[in-house]
């Protein structure tokens, strides 16, 4: 399942996969190139599992709730995280009245509440409000390190 992303040049609307995400790609049609995700994705279960399963870069979610108002005061920090961590992380969003059965399988008791993932796996989960300067660390601390030959 792609991410759809449309071109900042023609409108052009171009299907992503997700071990892309963190790359720069072209548009199909302009060929202008599309810069690595940026911002916060929206995700349901199929999407979630697609990205943390193919993503060659950490992932943080967000596990949110509109009526959160902690959440809310999170959300800026997250996006500004996204922005910041561009081609080096994605940023998930998962709203856990929409999507329970995501948040119960990281036993998600408490939001806001954000999970680290990196290979697939838990690397750091935390409830309650961070900012962006802790979310850059952990998404730093998690990146892959690269074994020398």
């Amino acid at each position: 399942m792609p991410v759809i992303r449309a071109c900042s040049h023609c409108g052009q609307k171009n299907r992503i996969q997700a071990k892309n995400l963190a790359d720069t790609g072209y548009c199909g049609k302009c060929k202008s190139p599309l810069p690595p995700i940026a911002e916060p994705i929206a995700v349901d279960e199929t999407l979630f599992d697609e990205i943390v399963q193919n993503a060659r870069v950490p992932v943080l979610v967000d596990f949110w709730a509109e009526w959160c108002g902690p959440c809310r005061l999170a959300a800026p920090e997250v996006a500004s995280t996204a922005a910041d961590m561009a081609g080096k992380a994605v940023v998930l969003k998962v709203d856990t009245e929409k999507y329970p059965q995501l948040a119960g399988r990281f036993d998600v008791r408490g939001i806001p509440n954000f999970v680290v993932l990196s290979g697939g796996r838990v690397v750091k989960q935390q409830a309650g409000l961070v900012g962006r300067d802790q979310m850059e660390r952990w998404l730093s601390s998690a990146a892959p390190t690269r074994m020398s030959a």
